[in-house]
């Protein structure tokens, strides 16, 4: 399961690259709760959460039906 998520999280990774920022895969639990680590622009950027919920996590949910959620740490 981390592997599927790892490859589509280097998929997305190139748009936010974009503007300025990244984001890191920090586990995949148990009951499929996707945890990263935004980073760079993303880390501060008051639209993060949006970022977090309607890009990363749709997408995951979208190509892994199987994911619950994403949460950043």
């Amino acid at each position: 399961m981390k592997q599927r998520v790892q490859e589509i999280i280097n998929q997305i990774r190139p748009q936010l690259q974009a503007d300025g920022g990244d984001v890191e895969l920090v586990e995949v639990t148990e009951d499929n709760v996707v945890k990263v680590r935004l980073q760079g622009a993303c880390s501060g950027c008051p639209m993060a959460q949006m970022t977090l919920k309607n890009g990363i996590e749709r997408i995951l949910k979208m190509k892994i039906p199987e994911i619950k959620y994403v949460e950043s740490v």
